[in-house]
């Protein structure tokens, strides 16, 4: 989640709504069912269901709210819904030209977010909150369904952006959301979810391309493809971070912590190839990971739902330079995370967090006219057993659920 946009959010979501938000039907252990997010989603937007045969895995896609994932379930229409929905900010029918809180796991935002590269800031702007403007592109106008078929819907949109030292980029932005078959999560996952394992498992398939008639250079700025969930927390939801291990004066920082001040000692374990952040929506806290620590994969578990979430992303092979998203005049306007994951928490008054965040974000794009760069983020929810969850979690992460789960016991 952005630094500072946290205060906007809390702005947004405390419109008054009531009326259009209905009532929530509740699934078998008090959350939000699928169905119930899906009937409220169509009541402001269009609303895409993609579906496996057998009706179990669905995924909502929101093509006009800027190709969006909007949940996802495991288990049919009156399955758990596993993505948040702001249902407070969209029933208030607003638009925020700094923000637009609508939710989503899996939205694509197009960094750096600050520096002097920075897309959301005009040129000698103070960078602060007053000045912070999500672009246009990605926070309020639709996008174009270019396709659909049962399983998948390709997205469309072209870009006119302008970054804090005045370039300017002609971008076309193609997406495609794909629900993966059972053949694809077993090659994808390195094995088949064991038998009685709830799973539902899509990609998206992002793509930025230089449209204009001059090249994209790091000397006056590049762009990059940020993808940022929004899940639901639980008191007993995990992250689980795998990272490179090796001396910090060769690969850096194992973790960059100071986002928000410190993580607190009983929020963040860090240690033997592993990290451990609390993400109960209780204090707002977040993370990120260089290129020369993260490794291709991340996810996190719900003790209480027992629900096991693995992303998988594209990560090149070799060195890459990741755009800087600081809100300040850069040193190094290429020393950025690869990944990051955000835990909301409590603010001004506020009793309660709404969501945390697992995101991944794509190498800057050095891009000549005509070329692309593509980004691949790739989402698996499982719910099951501890012991066959702990399968999974151990193949992926290197780590079995029983483990996670006693982190911060």
């Amino acid at each position: 989640m952005a630094r500072t946009m946290v205060v906007v959010f809390l702005v947004a979501t405390m419109l008054a709504a009531g009326c259009e938000m209905g009532a929530v039907r509740q699934g078998p252990a008090g959350e939000t069912t699928f169905q119930d997010d899906v009937t409220f989603l169509k009541k402001f937007t269009d609303t895409v269901v993609l579906q496996a045969e057998d009706g179990s895995a669905q995924v909502a896609v929101c093509p006009r709210l800027q190709g969006r994932v909007a949940t996802s379930t495991t288990s049919g229409p009156e399955g758990l819904s596993l993505g948040w929905t702001n249902r407070e900010f969209l029933a208030a029918r607003k638009n925020d030209p700094h923000f637009n809180p609508y939710g989503g796991e899996d939205r694509l935002w197009i960094g750096p977010e600050g520096g002097q590269f920075s897309i959301y800031f005009k040129k000698g702007a103070a960078f602060d909150l007053a000045h912070w403007y999500v672009p246009p592109a990605f926070n309020s106008e639709p996008w174009d369904v270019v396709g659909k078929d049962l399983d998948r819907v390709m997205m469309h949109k072209d870009m006119c952006l302008v970054n804090y030292s005045g370039t300017v980029f002609n971008a076309e932005i193609r997406r495609e959301v794909h629900l993966l078959g059972a053949a694809e999560i077993a090659k994808d996952l390195g094995m088949a979810p064991p038998a009685g394992v709830k799973t539902i498992a899509y990609e998206s398939v992002n793509e930025i391309q230089n449209a204009g008639k001059e090249p994209w250079k790091k000397e006056t700025g590049l762009l990059s493809m940020w993808i940022l969930a929004m899940l639901n927390p639980s008191p007993a939801t995990t992250v689980v971070v795998p990272y490179e291990e090796g001396p910090e004066a060769e690969l850096g920082p194992i973790v960059n912590d100071t986002y928000f001040g410190k993580v607190p000692a009983d929020r963040l374990k860090v240690g033997h190839g592993l990290i451990y952040f609390k993400a109960d929506a209780k204090m707002r806290t977040k993370i990120g990971l260089s290129p020369k620590r993260a490794k291709p994969v991340l996810g996190s578990y719900d003790a209480k739902n027992q629900v096991l979430t693995i992303v998988q992303y594209t990560r090149p092979q070799g060195p890459a330079d990741y755009v800087n998203s600081m809100w300040e005049i850069q040193k190094n306007p290429y020393a950025g995370d690869t990944v990051n994951s955000y835990n909301d928490g409590p603010k001004l008054g506020a009793a309660e967090g709404l969501f945390y965040e697992i995101e991944t974000s794509s190498p800057a794009a050095a891009l000549a006219p005509g070329q692309s760069l593509k980004h691949v983020h790739r989402t698996f929810h499982f719910q099951g057993s501890e012991e066959a969850l702990g399968k999974i979690a151990r193949a992926t992460l290197g780590v079995g659920v029983a483990d996670i789960k006693k982190a911060f016991e």
